[in-house]
């Protein structure tokens, strides 16, 4: 292990462990004596947030070459017995309560972080300070300002990032956007993509009683950076959907799907480490279906039919947004969950339309789209060739195919839908300066960049 990688783990155990659980800690002489593996030895990865979403994913990662699982985390014990006895049955992984004191204890390369959305930054910032390398469920973080202190922690600590808006891995879907990219269609004039339904917030309601199994502080580490607010279900086992936690996670909600369908416009406009310059509400907020869902057999080239079922009775915050580019190209971000790209988006360029979702793609010419070299679809978990870049970064020290950076700027297009529905202004052009990462036109929506962070719950400087 390099010296930069012990003196982030010690820094990282002593800054946090007091504040937060009551306890200091300094690393003993294994933790101390652990090392960097060779390229041609295996990964082993700690699991931080053992809730739906890793418990589906987690059988799928004994199948991947190179990556051995050896210990899991979540703050919840409750959870974490469940887990190992459920998904761990018959393997050797340990279990932990405290991401830290797994990190201590562990030979650990990298960790996957699939946390709520709201203590995702804290978790990762932590655990690349400490040395590990990290793979982190989308949305990667909660406001702009918070993703862009990820990137600059990922940078100086040398970190290998990846985020996790897997249709970068998806041969069909690079191939594609490659497509775009390389003037298939000519200058690309609109993309068009899903209408998202944004988060709500939450109403006060009696409090419920803790469930069991959990130590006295459990609820205060779930709640991390948000108020402290009495423990009820309907927050601990429906985040996704309350502002305070993430900016809408629910499905066909705006950081839900909308983070997979605005990488998909990053990608193909290859606009990855930028982003629009101007954000536009076209009509007032109003609490809408996400679609008609007529009933009928959607056709054959609708790319996005495999979701319309996931899209309906999604009911919420909706308005229509549309954006623009430096080099005039237009986002329409309009369409109802019932038709088109669920997860993707139709280019619109001079010499025609490309449709791109998730291992499907169409295009209003069919030749635009036929070629020998066109891959074929996946052949395994769509998440599975994700996670192998990862690996195989891990051991090369390369950039991912879903680097934090590309990750920070797609995540900056579902909050810039949201800051332009809080802002309310009909009709008005909202400047937006990529570089800066700030409006210079609208100060309420630059207060809308960052929020207040609970005391012991502050990224690490």
């Amino acid at each position: 292990m390099s010296s930069q990688r012990k003196i982030g783990r010690r820094a990282f155990l002593a800054s946090t462990a007091a504040a937060v659980t009551g306890y200091a800690t300094g690393a003993n002489a294994a933790f101390a004596a652990g090392r960097r593996q060779s390229p041609n030895e295996i990964v082993n990865v700690g699991l931080i947030g053992l809730g739906g979403r890793c418990t589906r994913l987690a059988p799928s990662y004994l199948n991947i070459p190179g990556m051995r699982v050896v210990a899991v985390c979540d703050c919840f014990k409750p959870r974490v017995d469940t887990f190992l006895s459920k998904v761990g049955k018959g393997r050797n992984w340990k279990g932990y309560t405290d991401f830290r004191r797994m990190i201590e204890k562990e030979n650990l390369d990298g960790v996957m972080v699939e946390t709520t959305t709201h203590a995702r930054a804290w978790v990762t910032c932590h655990a690349m300070a400490a040395g590990m390398d990290v793979y982190i469920e989308k949305p990667m973080c909660l406001t702009v300002a918070e993703g862009r202190h990820m990137v600059e922690t990922a940078r100086k600590y040398k970190r290998v990032t990846q985020v996790g808006a897997q249709q970068r891995s998806i041969p069909l879907n690079n191939w594609a956007s490659d497509l775009v990219k390389n003037g298939a269609i000519g200058k690309v004039r609109q993309v068009l993509a899903p209408n998202f339904v944004g988060p709500v917030r939450w109403q006060p309601k009696e409090a419920q009683p803790m469930p069991p199994g959990g130590s006295d502080n459990w609820w205060d580490i779930w709640t991390n950076q948000a108020e402290l607010r009495p423990y009820h279900s309907e927050l601990h086992r429906g985040w996704m959907k309350w502002w305070a936690y993430d900016p809408g996670g629910i499905s066909f909600g705006v950081t839900g799907w909308g983070t997979h369908s605005y990488d998909q416009i990053q990608r193909g406009l290859g606009t990855d480490e930028t982003g629009p310059v101007e954000i536009v509400l076209e009509e007032p907020v109003r609490n809408r279906s996400s679609g008609k869902f007529e009933e009928r057999q959607p056709a054959e080239n609708e790319t996005g039919a495999k979701y319309y079922p996931g899209a309906k009775n999604k009911f919420g915050p909706r308005a229509k947004v549309s954006m623009k580019y430096a080099n005039g190209t237009e986002l329409k971000l309009h369409l109802d969950g019932d038709w088109g790209p669920g997860l993707g988006c139709i280019f619109v360029g001079e010499k025609g339309k490309i449709e791109i979702n998730r291992d499907r793609i169409s295009a209003n010419s069919t030749q635009l789209i036929q070629s020998a070299d066109r891959p074929a679809h996946l052949s395994v978990p769509e998440t599975q060739p994700h996670i192998e870049n990862w690996i195989e970064c891990v051991r090369t020290r390369d950039k991912c195919t879903a680097d934090i950076e590309y990750g920070q700027r797609s995540s900056t297009i579902c909050y810039l839908v949201n800051i332009a529905r809080e802002v309310r202004s009909v009709g008005r052009k909202l400047k937006w300066d990529p570089e800066a990462e700030r409006f210079t036109n609208c100060e309420k929506g630059n207060k809308l960049l960052a929020r207040a962070r609970r005391k012991g719950y502050e990224l690490p400087t």
